[in-house]
């Protein structure tokens, strides 16, 4: 009988114990494209069309080497500098009143009115924020403390600690880093209001 008591007894216990419950470690949440963070045809005003090329940044700079190969090439030195630092992906994408601004240099207005968006993917936040630093396309935030006329840095212009913001009509840009990516949007001959919609567009898709 003893025996018996003892097995009951142990079928008991082993039913009644508590056990760890094992949960699958949560799949993290992947970086969205730099094709699907720069703007988009609805984040911008209805007068502005896209420009051919805008895409992944191999894209729009092939396109830009038939309209206008020296700023090709100067944006492909800029695009190979930025993999250099650790970039894995980019896009642009361009929107203008008119053709010639399509293939007019960042920062250059003329008389057309034009939004671009750069958005760059990094291996990690350390090299973008480095990259960020160092200079994108060619724009370079001011070094701390120093004061130029037109230019907010910081947590001020809305877009985190590692932003600058430059405002010189008819030109405006903002240049900041987000987690891995360094985004950039210039505006030309473009009211205040559209050129901040767009950074608002841009910014919290960047994960």
């Amino acid at each position: 009988m003893l025996p018996v008591l003892v097995g009951v007894m142990l079928v008991a216990a082993c039913q009644n114990g508590t056990h760890a419950v094992f949960s699958p470690a949560p799949t993290p949440t992947p970086h969205v494209a730099p094709t699907a963070a720069i703007l988009q045809p609805a984040d911008v005003p209805a007068a502005l069309h896209v420009c051919l090329g805008s895409g992944p940044i191999d894209v729009y700079i092939s396109v830009l080497r038939t309209a206008a190969p020296d700023l090709a090439t100067r944006d492909a030195n800029y695009w190979t500098e930025l993999q250099s630092a650790g970039a894995i992906s980019g896009a642009i994408s361009v929107y203008a009143s008119n053709g010639a601004a399509c293939n007019a240099e960042l920062g250059t207005a003329g008389n057309a009115k034009s939004l671009t968006s750069l958005v760059v993917e990094f291996q990690d936040e350390g090299a973008a924020d480095r990259a960020w630093q160092s200079g994108v396309f060619g724009f370079t935030p001011t070094p701390v403390g120093e004061v130029i006329d037109g230019m907010t840095r910081g947590t001020s212009t809305g877009l985190g600690l590692s932003s600058f913001v430059y405002t010189r009509p008819p030109v405006a840009l903002a240049c900041w880093r987000r987690s891995v990516f360094v985004a950039l949007v210039v505006a030309g001959n473009v009211d205040a209001g559209a050129f901040k919609a767009a950074t608002a567009a841009v910014d919290p898709r960047l994960n």
